[in-house]
């Protein structure tokens, strides 16, 4: 056997697992991503329902709702995107590959995000009006970032 083949062989049979694995932990990604934002959907719903008076306003459900959303969006980070995870690139992504082009900007947006969520936790349980005016804001948040770096479906 001459050497450059033997060599890309061995190569490929020590990288093949490698690679199985970095495509295996992409998975991971947005598996992760998809809980994480499949829970703040949900409890977006119940402050979005009162917030639109589709339901009664609660206070105790408002306040619990937001704080599990603050508590989400905390763990809500641009690892949570890996390169490799964009549409196209990996299975069951809507994520748009400007999140890699412009990084700083898609942090700030995931930085507003939690931030508009602890306002939302300390507004949602005070009144419906609170709620309200910190719903326009977590909206608009989650908005731009879908706007610019998640595929419309």
């Amino acid at each position: 056997m001459r050497p450059i083949p033997a060599l890309a062989l061995t190569f490929s049979l020590v990288a093949l697992p490698a690679l199985a694995q970095d495509a295996r932990q992409i998975e991971r990604m947005i598996e992760g991503r998809h809980g994480l934002m499949t829970l703040m959907a949900y409890e977006l719903g119940k402050l979005g329902g009162m917030a639109k008076e589709e339901t009664p306003y609660d206070a105790e459900v408002a306040g619990d709702a937001a704080s599990n959303l603050s508590a989400l969006a905390s763990v809500l980070s641009p690892e949570l995107f890996p390169k490799g995870s964009a549409v196209g690139e990996a299975e069951d992504s809507e994520a748009l590959p400007a999140i890699w082009e412009k990084p700083d900007d898609f942090a700030q947006k995931i930085s507003d995000m939690e931030e508009a969520a602890a306002k939302m936790q300390a507004a949602a349980g005070t009144d419906l009006a609170s709620l309200q005016g910190a719903m326009r804001d977590l909206g608009a948040g989650c908005g731009s970032c879908h706007e610019t770096y998640r595929q419309k479906d």
